[in-house]
């Protein structure tokens, strides 16, 4: 299985879809990254040359933000927001949706799945014995 920019791309998939694996590279960066090495996007990933994975590599380097680098800087701006104090910062520090979506309901996936109702765990009452 090659290895791009520190994760390990999938070998059956083409190369195209393959690079979608590491963080930073979705599909229009990945098939703009394969026009500029010259590969074709059908390609399997275990079928590309030493040389193309070498091009590859060598023009996500030079010209990208990939995996490691981008989530420090994402960090760092996360970071940034919260010691200034900014409304998103805090929103990141309550762990709260920051982009205006609703709380009220549809906030399953950032709260854990809690489930506060009274009807979801009420028990039937006891019968006289």
């Amino acid at each position: 299985m090659p290895r791009i920019a520190g994760t390990t791309i999938p070998d059956n998939k083409n190369i195209w879809i393959s690079l979608t694996y590491v963080k930073g590279i979705g599909r229009p960066l990945s098939s703009k990254i394969l026009t500029q090495a010259g590969i074709p996007f059908e390609k399997k990933a275990s079928q590309l040359k030493p040389e193309e994975l070498n091009r590859i590599k060598e023009i996500i380097e030079k010209n990208y933000k990939v995996e490691g680098d981008l989530r420090r800087e994402v960090a760092a701006n996360i970071k940034r927001l919260k010691d200034i104090g900014a409304w998103r910062g805090l929103r990141h520090m309550k762990k709260l949706p920051v982009r205006g979506q609703r709380t009220k309901t549809n906030m399953r996936t950032v709260k854990g799945n809690v489930r506060k109702t009274m009807g979801s765990g009420r028990k039937p009452p006891a019968s006289p014995t």
